[in-house]
């Protein structure tokens, strides 16, 4: 099992403070994944379970991951601005990871609220493969995504319902992973979403 090592610092953002937690494992792919964590006003953190779920489907992979709160959270600046800021603080931490790292393969991932920002950060700067977790269609205007992106979500799901997700997929034709039983956060079925996260992404990166 691949050694992490985990460092949190802070960088200049568009409001001031913004705080990363980039997690390396000991044997690295010249990769990294960026990830959104859930809403700032609902409890949405660095910290939060599937987002460090995520982070360790990355690692296992070889690739570094990087979390970062956005503005008005944790010891980042600011205060929240409607998903137009998150943005922008989206944006700032992917051209920092894109300077440090120099990346050969990138993976936007988002959680929730989440989605929301990789789905326009990826109409911006597409990344080699794009993961959504609980996409928060028709909570916010998640944009189109290519056939290939991975979205997964939960059948038992009380803040994103499973046929608002499928009325946003079925236009594009994108493939969902529903989760039988599952709710939003995934209680009790973390190591099953980490393990289909490993699974999809290790198949793209062989391909």
């Amino acid at each position: 099992m691949n050694r992490l090592n985990e460092e949190r610092f802070i960088i200049d953002g568009p409001s001031g403070n913004l705080e990363l937690a980039i997690t390396e494992p000991s044997s690295v792919v010249k990769g990294c994944a960026v990830i959104a964590h859930p809403h700032p006003l609902y409890g949405g953190t660095l910290d939060n379970k599937v987002v460090q779920t995520l982070a360790k489907a990355f690692n296992v992979l070889g690739l570094t991951s990087v979390r970062f709160n956005f503005r008005g959270v944790g010891k980042s600046d600011g205060v929240y601005d409607e998903g137009v800021g998150e943005l922008e603080d989206f944006k700032c931490v992917q051209n920092f990871v894109y300077q440090k790292i120099q990346p050969e393969h990138t993976i936007f991932a988002g959680f929730s609220f989440g989605t929301y920002i990789v789905s326009h950060a990826a109409q911006l700067t597409p990344p080699d493969q794009l993961v959504l977790i609980a996409p928060a269609v028709g909570k916010f205007e998640v944009n189109d995504v290519r056939e290939d992106t991975l979205v997964i979500h939960g059948e038992e799901d009380d803040v994103v319902l499973l046929s608002d997700v499928m009325d946003w997929a079925r236009p594009q034709r994108i493939s969902v992973s529903v989760f039988p039983g599952a709710g939003h956060f995934f209680h009790g079925d973390l190591v099953r979403l980490k393990n289909a996260i490993i699974n999809h992404c290790c198949n793209k990166l062989r391909s």
